[in-house]
Protein backbone atom coordinates (compact mmCIF):
# COMPACT_ATOMS: atom_id res chain seq x y z
CA UNK A 1 0.00 0.00 0.00
CA UNK A 2 1.40 3.40 -0.92
CA UNK A 3 0.48 6.96 -1.74
CA UNK A 4 1.42 7.38 -5.38
CA UNK A 5 0.59 9.42 -8.40
CA UNK A 6 -2.09 7.77 -10.51
CA UNK A 7 -0.99 5.99 -13.66
CA UNK A 8 -3.65 6.03 -16.35
CA UNK A 9 -3.20 3.99 -19.48
CA UNK A 10 -4.11 5.80 -22.68
CA UNK A 11 -6.49 3.91 -24.92
CA UNK A 12 -7.22 4.40 -28.58
CA UNK A 13 -10.81 5.44 -29.15
CA UNK A 14 -12.73 6.61 -32.14
CA UNK A 15 -13.99 10.18 -32.39
CA UNK A 16 -17.42 9.28 -31.02
CA UNK A 17 -15.97 7.94 -27.76
CA UNK A 18 -13.18 10.42 -27.05
CA UNK A 19 -15.44 12.32 -24.66
CA UNK A 20 -16.39 9.13 -22.86
CA UNK A 21 -12.91 7.86 -22.05
CA UNK A 22 -10.35 10.25 -20.65
CA UNK A 23 -6.94 8.58 -20.69
CA UNK A 24 -8.62 5.20 -20.31
CA UNK A 25 -10.56 6.28 -17.23
CA UNK A 26 -14.26 6.89 -16.84
CA UNK A 27 -14.83 10.25 -15.18
CA UNK A 28 -18.30 9.10 -14.16
CA UNK A 29 -16.81 6.20 -12.21
CA UNK A 30 -14.79 8.41 -9.87
CA UNK A 31 -17.72 10.83 -9.59
CA UNK A 32 -20.17 8.07 -8.69
CA UNK A 33 -17.72 6.58 -6.20
CA UNK A 34 -17.40 10.01 -4.59
CA UNK A 35 -21.17 10.50 -4.56
CA UNK A 36 -21.54 7.12 -2.88
CA UNK A 37 -18.87 7.83 -0.28
CA UNK A 38 -20.15 11.35 0.43
CA UNK A 39 -23.18 10.04 2.28
CA UNK A 40 -21.22 8.02 4.84
CA UNK A 41 -18.38 10.49 5.51
CA UNK A 42 -20.51 13.59 6.16
CA UNK A 43 -23.64 13.70 4.00
CA UNK A 44 -25.83 11.73 6.39
CA UNK A 45 -24.78 13.96 9.28
CA UNK A 46 -25.71 17.09 7.34
CA UNK A 47 -29.15 15.83 6.29
CA UNK A 48 -29.96 14.29 9.66
CA UNK A 49 -29.02 17.63 11.22
CA UNK A 50 -31.29 19.53 8.84
CA UNK A 51 -34.15 17.12 9.49
CA UNK A 52 -33.54 17.45 13.24
CA UNK A 53 -33.84 21.21 12.94
CA UNK A 54 -37.14 20.89 11.08
CA UNK A 55 -38.37 18.43 13.68
CA UNK A 56 -37.66 20.83 16.51
CA UNK A 57 -39.30 23.72 14.69
CA UNK A 58 -42.51 21.80 14.02
CA UNK A 59 -42.54 19.44 17.01
CA UNK A 60 -42.48 16.33 14.85
CA UNK A 61 -42.11 12.83 16.28
CA UNK A 62 -39.16 10.63 15.34
CA UNK A 63 -38.66 6.92 15.84
CA UNK A 64 -35.57 4.88 15.01
CA UNK A 65 -36.21 4.52 11.31
CA UNK A 66 -38.67 7.16 10.23
CA UNK A 67 -40.04 10.65 10.73
CA UNK A 68 -43.76 10.78 11.41
CA UNK A 69 -45.24 13.91 9.81
CA UNK A 70 -48.72 15.00 10.74
CA UNK A 71 -50.83 15.70 7.67
CA UNK A 72 -51.83 19.03 9.16
CA UNK A 73 -48.21 20.16 9.40
CA UNK A 74 -47.61 22.91 6.85
CA UNK A 75 -44.15 21.94 5.64
CA UNK A 76 -42.69 23.46 2.50
CA UNK A 77 -41.59 21.28 -0.40
CA UNK A 78 -37.91 21.72 0.54
CA UNK A 79 -38.58 20.77 4.17
CA UNK A 80 -40.46 17.64 3.14
CA UNK A 81 -37.66 16.77 0.71
CA UNK A 82 -35.01 17.11 3.43
CA UNK A 83 -37.03 14.90 5.77
CA UNK A 84 -37.50 12.34 2.99
CA UNK A 85 -33.75 12.25 2.37
CA UNK A 86 -33.11 11.83 6.08
CA UNK A 87 -35.63 8.98 6.14
CA UNK A 88 -33.65 7.22 3.44
CA UNK A 89 -30.38 7.54 5.37
CA UNK A 90 -31.26 4.70 7.75
CA UNK A 91 -30.81 1.01 7.10
CA UNK A 92 -33.95 -1.08 6.86
CA UNK A 93 -34.55 -2.80 10.23
CA UNK A 94 -34.63 -6.19 8.45
CA UNK A 95 -36.43 -6.82 5.15
CA UNK A 96 -36.88 -3.86 2.86
CA UNK A 97 -34.73 -1.33 1.06
CA UNK A 98 -33.67 2.28 1.58
CA UNK A 99 -31.12 4.46 -0.20
CA UNK A 100 -28.74 3.81 2.71
CA UNK A 101 -28.94 0.09 1.93
CA UNK A 102 -27.68 0.89 -1.58
CA UNK A 103 -24.43 2.59 -0.55
CA UNK A 104 -22.46 -0.58 0.18
CA UNK A 105 -23.49 -2.70 -2.85
CA UNK A 106 -23.06 0.37 -5.07
CA UNK A 107 -19.43 0.68 -3.98
CA UNK A 108 -18.81 -3.00 -4.74
CA UNK A 109 -20.56 -2.55 -8.10
CA UNK A 110 -18.29 0.41 -8.92
CA UNK A 111 -15.23 -1.68 -8.06
CA UNK A 112 -16.47 -4.25 -10.55
CA UNK A 113 -17.00 -1.67 -13.31
CA UNK A 114 -13.34 -0.63 -13.08
CA UNK A 115 -11.97 -4.18 -13.54
CA UNK A 116 -12.29 -4.48 -17.34
CA UNK A 117 -10.31 -1.23 -17.63
CA UNK A 118 -7.77 -2.13 -14.93
CA UNK A 119 -7.03 -5.57 -16.38
CA UNK A 120 -7.13 -4.60 -20.04
CA UNK A 121 -3.37 -4.95 -20.61
CA UNK A 122 -3.36 -8.36 -18.95
CA UNK A 123 -6.27 -9.66 -20.99
CA UNK A 124 -4.80 -8.27 -24.20
CA UNK A 125 -1.73 -10.42 -23.56
CA UNK A 126 0.64 -7.47 -23.50
CA UNK A 127 2.30 -8.55 -20.27
CA UNK A 128 1.70 -12.30 -20.34
CA UNK A 129 5.18 -13.05 -21.58
CA UNK A 130 6.79 -10.98 -18.86
CA UNK A 131 5.37 -12.65 -15.78
CA UNK A 132 2.23 -10.50 -15.96
CA UNK A 133 -0.03 -13.36 -14.94
CA UNK A 134 1.85 -13.96 -11.72
CA UNK A 135 2.08 -10.23 -11.03
CA UNK A 136 -1.62 -9.62 -11.36
CA UNK A 137 -2.53 -12.44 -8.96
CA UNK A 138 0.07 -11.28 -6.45
CA UNK A 139 -1.36 -7.77 -6.67
CA UNK A 140 -4.87 -9.17 -6.13
CA UNK A 141 -3.77 -11.12 -3.06
CA UNK A 142 -1.86 -8.12 -1.67
CA UNK A 143 -4.86 -5.84 -2.15
CA UNK A 144 -7.22 -8.33 -0.53
CA UNK A 145 -5.03 -8.87 2.53
CA UNK A 146 -4.39 -5.13 2.89
CA UNK A 147 -8.10 -4.28 2.82
CA UNK A 148 -8.91 -7.02 5.33
CA UNK A 149 -6.24 -5.71 7.72
CA UNK A 150 -7.47 -2.14 7.27
CA UNK A 151 -10.95 -3.41 8.08
CA UNK A 152 -9.61 -4.87 11.33
CA UNK A 153 -8.05 -1.51 12.17
CA UNK A 154 -11.24 0.43 11.43
CA UNK A 155 -13.01 -1.99 13.79
CA UNK A 156 -10.58 -1.04 16.56
CA UNK A 157 -7.96 -3.78 16.35
CA UNK A 158 -5.26 -1.41 17.61
CA UNK A 159 -7.31 -0.91 20.78
CA UNK A 160 -7.01 -4.65 21.46
CA UNK A 161 -9.54 -5.70 24.06
CA UNK A 162 -9.25 -9.46 23.81
CA UNK A 163 -10.12 -11.93 21.08
CA UNK A 164 -13.74 -12.36 22.19
CA UNK A 165 -14.31 -8.58 22.04
CA UNK A 166 -12.73 -8.05 18.63
CA UNK A 167 -14.83 -7.91 15.47
CA UNK A 168 -13.02 -9.37 12.46
CA UNK A 169 -15.78 -8.98 9.86
CA UNK A 170 -15.83 -5.55 8.25
CA UNK A 171 -17.04 -3.45 5.33
CA UNK A 172 -13.53 -3.32 3.88
CA UNK A 173 -13.17 -7.07 4.35
CA UNK A 174 -16.32 -7.72 2.34
CA UNK A 175 -15.14 -5.36 -0.41
CA UNK A 176 -11.83 -7.23 -0.45
CA UNK A 177 -13.31 -10.73 -0.66
CA UNK A 178 -16.16 -9.98 -3.05
CA UNK A 179 -13.93 -8.17 -5.55
CA UNK A 180 -11.16 -10.77 -5.19
CA UNK A 181 -13.36 -13.71 -6.18
CA UNK A 182 -15.16 -11.66 -8.84
CA UNK A 183 -11.77 -10.80 -10.33
CA UNK A 184 -10.70 -14.46 -10.30
CA UNK A 185 -13.84 -15.39 -12.23
CA UNK A 186 -13.38 -12.49 -14.64
CA UNK A 187 -9.72 -13.27 -15.37
CA UNK A 188 -10.24 -16.99 -15.93
CA UNK A 189 -13.59 -17.40 -17.66
CA UNK A 190 -15.24 -16.13 -20.82
CA UNK A 191 -18.31 -13.89 -20.59
CA UNK A 192 -20.81 -16.77 -21.08
CA UNK A 193 -19.12 -18.72 -18.28
CA UNK A 194 -19.08 -15.62 -16.08
CA UNK A 195 -22.85 -15.43 -16.52
CA UNK A 196 -23.13 -19.09 -15.54
CA UNK A 197 -21.08 -18.40 -12.39
CA UNK A 198 -23.33 -15.41 -11.65
CA UNK A 199 -26.51 -17.47 -11.88
CA UNK A 200 -24.97 -20.42 -10.01
CA UNK A 201 -23.95 -18.26 -7.04
CA UNK A 202 -27.30 -16.47 -6.73
CA UNK A 203 -29.44 -19.58 -7.18
CA UNK A 204 -27.12 -21.72 -5.06
CA UNK A 205 -27.19 -19.19 -2.21
CA UNK A 206 -30.98 -19.05 -2.39
CA UNK A 207 -31.32 -22.84 -2.25
CA UNK A 208 -28.87 -23.06 0.64
CA UNK A 209 -30.71 -20.39 2.63
CA UNK A 210 -34.15 -21.96 2.18
CA UNK A 211 -33.30 -25.67 2.44
CA UNK A 212 -30.52 -26.05 5.03
CA UNK A 213 -32.06 -26.86 8.44
CA UNK A 214 -30.80 -24.60 11.21
CA UNK A 215 -30.86 -26.35 14.61
CA UNK A 216 -33.74 -25.08 16.70
CA UNK A 217 -35.39 -23.30 13.78
CA UNK A 218 -35.61 -25.64 10.81
CA UNK A 219 -35.15 -24.75 7.14
CA UNK A 220 -36.24 -21.63 5.31
CA UNK A 221 -36.50 -19.46 8.43
CA UNK A 222 -35.26 -16.03 7.32
CA UNK A 223 -35.31 -14.26 10.68
CA UNK A 224 -32.24 -12.64 12.29
CA UNK A 225 -31.75 -15.67 14.56
CA UNK A 226 -32.96 -18.45 12.31
CA UNK A 227 -31.41 -17.79 8.89
CA UNK A 228 -28.59 -20.06 7.75
CA UNK A 229 -26.08 -17.23 7.15
CA UNK A 230 -26.36 -16.11 10.78
CA UNK A 231 -26.04 -19.70 12.00
CA UNK A 232 -22.95 -20.19 9.83
CA UNK A 233 -21.36 -17.05 11.30
CA UNK A 234 -22.12 -18.15 14.84
CA UNK A 235 -20.25 -21.37 14.08
CA UNK A 236 -17.28 -20.14 12.07
CA UNK A 237 -16.81 -16.36 12.22
CA UNK A 238 -13.99 -15.58 14.67
CA UNK A 239 -14.23 -12.93 17.38
CA UNK A 240 -17.49 -11.19 18.20
CA UNK A 241 -20.50 -10.75 15.95
CA UNK A 242 -21.57 -7.15 15.36
CA UNK A 243 -25.20 -7.89 16.27
CA UNK A 244 -24.49 -10.73 18.75
CA UNK A 245 -26.59 -13.30 16.86
CA UNK A 246 -25.39 -12.34 13.38
CA UNK A 247 -22.96 -10.06 11.60
CA UNK A 248 -24.08 -7.89 8.64
CA UNK A 249 -20.67 -8.44 7.03
CA UNK A 250 -20.45 -12.13 7.89
CA UNK A 251 -18.83 -14.95 5.96
CA UNK A 252 -21.77 -16.66 4.28
CA UNK A 253 -23.51 -13.44 3.22
CA UNK A 254 -20.28 -12.35 1.55
CA UNK A 255 -20.74 -15.08 -1.08
CA UNK A 256 -23.62 -13.41 -2.98
CA UNK A 257 -21.81 -10.04 -2.78
CA UNK A 258 -19.43 -11.50 -5.38
CA UNK A 259 -22.34 -11.12 -7.80
CA UNK A 260 -22.68 -7.43 -6.90
CA UNK A 261 -19.11 -6.99 -8.15
CA UNK A 262 -19.82 -9.17 -11.20
CA UNK A 263 -22.73 -6.93 -12.18
CA UNK A 264 -20.21 -4.11 -12.25
CA UNK A 265 -17.86 -6.24 -14.35
CA UNK A 266 -20.61 -6.90 -16.89
CA UNK A 267 -21.28 -3.15 -17.01
CA UNK A 268 -17.62 -2.25 -17.47
CA UNK A 269 -17.21 -4.88 -20.18
CA UNK A 270 -20.22 -3.47 -22.03
CA UNK A 271 -19.00 0.15 -21.74
CA UNK A 272 -15.46 -0.74 -22.83
CA UNK A 273 -16.61 -2.69 -25.87
CA UNK A 274 -16.32 -1.00 -29.24
CA UNK A 275 -19.12 -1.07 -31.76
CA UNK A 276 -19.92 0.98 -34.84
CA UNK A 277 -23.62 0.94 -33.98
CA UNK A 278 -23.52 1.27 -30.20
CA UNK A 279 -22.81 4.92 -29.47
CA UNK A 280 -22.23 6.02 -25.85
CA UNK A 281 -25.78 7.38 -25.77
CA UNK A 282 -27.21 4.05 -26.89
CA UNK A 283 -25.07 2.27 -24.32
CA UNK A 284 -26.57 4.48 -21.64
CA UNK A 285 -30.04 3.52 -22.85
CA UNK A 286 -29.22 -0.19 -22.65
CA UNK A 287 -27.85 0.26 -19.13
CA UNK A 288 -31.02 2.03 -18.03
CA UNK A 289 -33.12 -0.78 -19.49
CA UNK A 290 -30.93 -3.42 -17.84
CA UNK A 291 -31.24 -1.62 -14.51
CA UNK A 292 -35.04 -1.58 -14.74
CA UNK A 293 -35.04 -5.27 -15.67
CA UNK A 294 -32.86 -6.17 -12.67
CA UNK A 295 -35.12 -4.20 -10.34
CA UNK A 296 -38.15 -6.09 -11.66
CA UNK A 297 -36.38 -9.44 -11.30
CA UNK A 298 -35.35 -8.56 -7.76
CA UNK A 299 -38.90 -7.63 -6.85
CA UNK A 300 -40.21 -10.82 -8.42
CA UNK A 301 -37.71 -12.98 -6.52
CA UNK A 302 -38.46 -11.12 -3.28
CA UNK A 303 -41.79 -12.92 -3.12
CA UNK A 304 -39.93 -16.04 -1.94
CA UNK A 305 -36.55 -14.57 -0.95
CA UNK A 306 -37.04 -11.11 0.61
CA UNK A 307 -34.88 -8.13 -0.31
CA UNK A 308 -32.58 -7.99 2.70
CA UNK A 309 -29.22 -6.26 2.95
CA UNK A 310 -28.06 -8.04 6.10
CA UNK A 311 -28.46 -11.49 4.54
CA UNK A 312 -27.44 -9.99 1.16
CA UNK A 313 -30.16 -12.06 -0.45
CA UNK A 314 -30.14 -12.87 -4.15
CA UNK A 315 -33.13 -10.60 -4.67
CA UNK A 316 -31.19 -7.83 -2.90
CA UNK A 317 -28.25 -8.33 -5.29
CA UNK A 318 -30.50 -7.87 -8.32
CA UNK A 319 -32.55 -5.02 -6.84
CA UNK A 320 -29.53 -3.06 -5.58
CA UNK A 321 -27.65 -3.89 -8.78
CA UNK A 322 -30.52 -2.50 -10.83
CA UNK A 323 -30.42 0.82 -8.98
CA UNK A 324 -26.62 0.82 -9.30
CA UNK A 325 -26.96 0.43 -13.06
CA UNK A 326 -29.43 3.31 -13.24
CA UNK A 327 -27.24 5.60 -11.15
CA UNK A 328 -24.14 4.70 -13.15
CA UNK A 329 -25.93 5.32 -16.46
CA UNK A 330 -27.04 8.78 -15.28
CA UNK A 331 -23.52 9.68 -14.14
CA UNK A 332 -22.14 8.24 -17.38
CA UNK A 333 -24.47 10.50 -19.37
CA UNK A 334 -23.81 13.64 -17.34
CA UNK A 335 -20.06 13.41 -16.87
CA UNK A 336 -18.75 11.31 -19.77
CA UNK A 337 -21.18 11.87 -22.61
CA UNK A 338 -22.21 15.52 -22.09
CA UNK A 339 -19.74 16.11 -20.31
CA UNK A 340 -20.43 18.39 -17.33
CA UNK A 341 -17.21 17.53 -15.53
CA UNK A 342 -16.74 20.75 -13.59
CA UNK A 343 -19.98 20.06 -11.72
CA UNK A 344 -18.71 16.77 -10.34
CA UNK A 345 -15.26 17.87 -9.16
CA UNK A 346 -16.04 17.58 -5.40
CA UNK A 347 -17.27 14.02 -5.98
CA UNK A 348 -14.12 13.25 -7.98
CA UNK A 349 -11.94 14.51 -5.13
CA UNK A 350 -13.74 12.11 -2.79
CA UNK A 351 -13.89 9.22 -5.26
CA UNK A 352 -10.20 9.39 -6.13
CA UNK A 353 -9.27 8.70 -2.50
CA UNK A 354 -12.38 6.84 -1.36
CA UNK A 355 -10.67 4.20 0.79
CA UNK A 356 -8.44 6.79 2.45
CA UNK A 357 -11.31 9.10 3.39
CA UNK A 358 -13.39 6.12 4.59
CA UNK A 359 -10.61 4.99 6.92
CA UNK A 360 -10.02 8.54 8.18
CA UNK A 361 -13.72 9.21 8.75
CA UNK A 362 -14.22 5.93 10.60
CA UNK A 363 -11.70 6.14 13.38
CA UNK A 364 -8.39 7.67 12.33
CA UNK A 365 -9.45 11.35 12.28
CA UNK A 366 -12.02 13.06 14.50
CA UNK A 367 -13.50 15.39 11.91
CA UNK A 368 -16.29 16.49 14.26
CA UNK A 369 -13.79 17.85 16.78
CA UNK A 370 -11.86 19.51 13.97
CA UNK A 371 -15.03 21.16 12.69
CA UNK A 372 -15.94 22.32 16.18
CA UNK A 373 -12.43 23.76 16.67
CA UNK A 374 -12.33 25.61 13.34
CA UNK A 375 -15.95 26.66 12.97
CA UNK A 376 -17.21 26.53 16.56
CA UNK A 377 -17.64 30.31 16.79
CA UNK A 378 -19.83 30.43 13.71
CA UNK A 379 -21.77 27.32 14.73
CA UNK A 380 -22.58 28.74 18.17
CA UNK A 381 -24.11 31.82 16.53
CA UNK A 382 -26.59 29.60 14.69
CA UNK A 383 -29.97 28.74 16.25
CA UNK A 384 -29.52 25.61 18.43
CA UNK A 385 -31.71 23.44 16.23
CA UNK A 386 -29.41 24.01 13.23
CA UNK A 387 -26.06 23.61 14.97
CA UNK A 388 -25.77 19.89 14.20
CA UNK A 389 -26.17 20.58 10.50
CA UNK A 390 -23.61 23.38 10.80
CA UNK A 391 -21.12 21.07 12.53
CA UNK A 392 -21.36 18.45 9.78
CA UNK A 393 -21.16 21.06 7.04
CA UNK A 394 -17.86 22.07 8.60
CA UNK A 395 -16.79 18.43 8.51
CA UNK A 396 -17.50 18.32 4.76
CA UNK A 397 -15.57 21.55 4.14
CA UNK A 398 -12.51 20.15 5.94
CA UNK A 399 -12.73 16.84 4.08
CA UNK A 400 -13.08 18.48 0.67
CA UNK A 401 -10.21 20.88 1.39
CA UNK A 402 -7.86 18.01 2.29
CA UNK A 403 -9.03 15.79 -0.57
CA UNK A 404 -8.55 18.60 -3.11
CA UNK A 405 -4.95 19.06 -1.96
CA UNK A 406 -4.34 15.33 -2.43
CA UNK A 407 -6.03 15.38 -5.84
CA UNK A 408 -4.16 18.45 -7.09
CA UNK A 409 -0.86 16.85 -6.10
CA UNK A 410 -1.92 13.49 -7.57
CA UNK A 411 -1.46 11.76 -4.22
CA UNK A 412 -3.79 8.78 -4.16
CA UNK A 413 -3.98 5.85 -1.79
CA UNK A 414 -3.09 2.93 -4.01
CA UNK A 415 -3.87 -0.55 -2.68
Amino acid sequence: MSITSSEMNSTKTDSKEQNVKANGRLVSLDALRGFDMFWIISGEGIFHGLAQGIKQNYGLVQNTYNWQIEKSTSLSFIERLLITISNQLHHSPWNGFTFYDLIFPLFIFISGVSMPFSYQRYLDGKVSNQGGGKQIYMALIKRTITLIILGFIVNGLLKWNGYENTRFASVLGRIALSTFFAAIIYLNFSLPKQLIWFAFILIGYYLLMVTFPVPGFGSGVLTPEGNFAAYFDRLFLPGKLHRIIYDPEGLMSTVPSICSAMMGIFTGTFIKGKSATLTPLKKMGFLLAAGCLCICLGLLWSGVFPINKTMWTSSFVLFAGGWSLILFSLFYFLFDICPLRKWCLPFIWIGSNSILIYICAHGLVNFESSSSFLFGGLIMKMPPEWQQAGLWTGVLIIQLFLLKILYDNKWFLKI
